[in-house]
């Protein structure tokens, strides 16, 4: 039987940091992955020579996990416009960052979407945590929709436009998510200009997993984990097809690893839809919004014309994204990508659709931005449950729990 100091069991975003961080203190340390590439849900397939990532991600540049442990350069990040077109009654209009796009500025206080009322409602909810996180990370919390209710944040700007669009980024359409949360997504936001590898997601947890050789450490693909028990002072790996392996400690990155007796997570889940298209119904690569909130769609966005590497040459590649659970058929989301893009859909090739039923975990109200890692007997936690719903709360509790085991064979 294979003897380790660590045992890391998955090879996400968490998975690879703490592996990387253990490596690089000198420790034994292999990673266990189940399926037959890095990733988990941060992963790319090519089908029919078109990129499609598992549901649609993107990357915040500004994150600091991201900053300090991610080659953004080498990524080759292809970004979006840090703006939102919204569907209306009888036009569609265009929100963009009024400071990386100015010339915008006038268009968007003529949609009739940002009213003065509202403007200064939005500032009101979100301006101190723009200006310091602290504010988001003090004080009371509670649900989304009764955070704007106190802010005064109501009409148009709110149900058109912030409602369906955080709706996709944080997988709920019923505003239950913590403000707290939330607010420091628009922070990540205000301060980023997200975009996606030319390579896919799936380069991502690649270069992470790249470092994490580097630095020693083992990954073995296609060695699902079937059982975790204590042996020897540590903790006997049983691995479906192969020998069992031992480590002093394991570090469970997957919530679905055996032995996890911590509090499971509450899911919340989305659904993508990825079509090919000979020709775009646009040269925007914003993503759009219906703001009538017509159909089960939340949102969309013509992936190409930010990311042309998504798919062949003279191809398009749309996604179209609806919160689960959702009993949306392809007839349903159809009909309103030809409303929302005024366009016929008819031609467009249905590539893949993703249901991801866990997509990030939900982040209720009160947030807690940091979790146990230590479940008190050479077992250890990681996950972006552990932290925040994101990129950066999942490579930071990685760190977290690589650094709580070597605190603890050092003693």
């Amino acid at each position: 039987m294979s003897e380790y100091d660590v045992i890391v069991v998955g090879a996400g975003l968490a998975g690879l940091r703490a592996a990387t961080r253990l490596a690089e203190a000198g420790r034994d340390v292999v990673v266990l992955e189940a399926e037959d590439a890095v990733g988990g849900r941060e992963r790319t397939d090519v089908v029919d020579g078109f990129r499609l990532d598992l549901g649609f991600h993107v990357l915040n540049p500004a994150y600091p996990a991201v900053r300090r442990w991610v080659d953004v350069d080498a990524l080759a990040l292809r970004r979006f416009p840090v703006a939102v077109s919204v569907r209306l009654e009888d036009r569609v209009v265009r929100l963009a960052h009024p400071l990386r796009h100015p010339s915008s500025l006038p268009a968007t206080l003529a949609s009739g979407l940002v009213r003065p009322t509202d403007a200064v409602a939005l500032a009101r909810w979100a301006g101190p945590t723009v200006l310091s996180a602290r504010a988001a990370k003090t004080g009371a919390d509670r649900a989304l929709s009764e955070a704007w209710d106190r802010a005064g944040l109501r009409g148009p700007l709110r149900e058109a436009v912030l409602e369906p669009f955080l709706a996709g980024v944080i997988a709920d359409d019923r505003q239950e998510t913590s403000d707290a949360f939330v607010r420091l997504l628009v922070r990540s936001f205000a301060f980023g200009r997200p975009g996606v590898p030319a390579a896919g997601i799936g380069a991502l947890p690649a270069q992470l997993a790249d470092t994490a050789r580097r630095a020693g450490a083992g990954i073995r693909l296609s060695h699902r984990v079937t059982g975790i028990h204590p042996h020897r002072r540590g903790h006997r790996v049983e691995i479906e097809g192969a020998d069992a392996v031992h480590a002093r400690a394991v570090v469970l990155s997957t919530g679905l690893a055996p032995g996890l007796d911590v509090p499971p997570s509450r899911d919340r889940g989305l659904q993508t839809w990825w079509f090919a298209a000979d020709e775009a119904p646009t040269a925007d690569g914003a993503l759009r919004v219906d703001g009538r909130r017509r159909g089960p769609m939340v949102n969309t966005a013509v992936m190409t014309n930010s990311a042309p590497t998504y798919a062949p040459r003279g191809q398009h590649l749309i996604q179209a994204t609806c919160v689960l659970p959702s009993e949306a058929s392809e007839t349903d989301v159809r009909r309103q990508l030809d409303d929302v893009w005024q366009t016929d859909t008819r031609p467009w090739r249905l590539l893949r659709r993703d249901d991801i039923a866990r997509a990030l975990p939900a982040q209720d109200p009160p947030l807690r931005l940091r979790r146990r890692v230590r479940l008190g007997d050479g077992r250890y936690v990681a996950g972006d449950h552990r932290d925040t719903a994101s990129i950066q709360g999942a490579l930071v509790s990685g760190q977290r729990a690589a650094e709580a085991v070597l605190a603890d064979l050092s003693r």
